[in-house]
């Protein structure tokens, strides 16, 4: 296995190694500076997964969405949350994995001690540049037959 922080990610005539990324047990204690939002992500090229470690303060709240395209895994590395979604309210705690599907509205509202957990989906293709035309199918008033 590679070394953390080794910056290749395989050899020049070989496939990519396995490697150490974080500790997400430093990351995620409590102890810490405090610091809330995105503690770590997933940079490495080439991936075709995202990942991120994220912090909520007590009270921090991840409001009401919807991912119409990706499903996403979610596990709690430290403290507690509250998962709100069409079914009701689901209390989350340190080990707990959670899938949400797609289509799935969402909320995650922290615990009074604050909650750090780790997410992963499929990455999302990067953006293309296209010709000036092809913005004419999102158009409503383009390319319809209205006769």
């Amino acid at each position: 296995m590679a070394a953390r922080g080794s910056g290749s990610s395989g050899t020049a005539a070989g496939p990519p190694l396995p490697r150490v990324l974080c500790d997400t047990a430093a990351l995620a204690s409590p102890g810490g500076d405090g610091a809330a939002g995105a503690l770590w992500k997933l940079a490495e090229a080439g991936r075709q997964l995202d990942a991120n470690v994220v912090r909520l303060p007590a009270g921090g709240r991840v409001g009401t969405h919807t991912e119409p395209d990706l499903d996403v895994l979610l596990l709690v590395l430290e403290g507690a949350a509250r998962l709100d979604c069409a079914d009701g309210e689901h209390p989350l705690r340190a080990g707990l994995l959670t899938w949400l599907p797609h289509g799935s509205a969402r909320a995650v509202l922290a615990g009074p001690e604050g909650v750090t957990y780790l997410t992963v989906h499929r990455r999302r293709p990067g953006m293309r540049v296209q010709p000036p035309e092809a913005a004419d199918r999102l158009r409503p008033d383009i390319g319809r037959d209205d006769g």
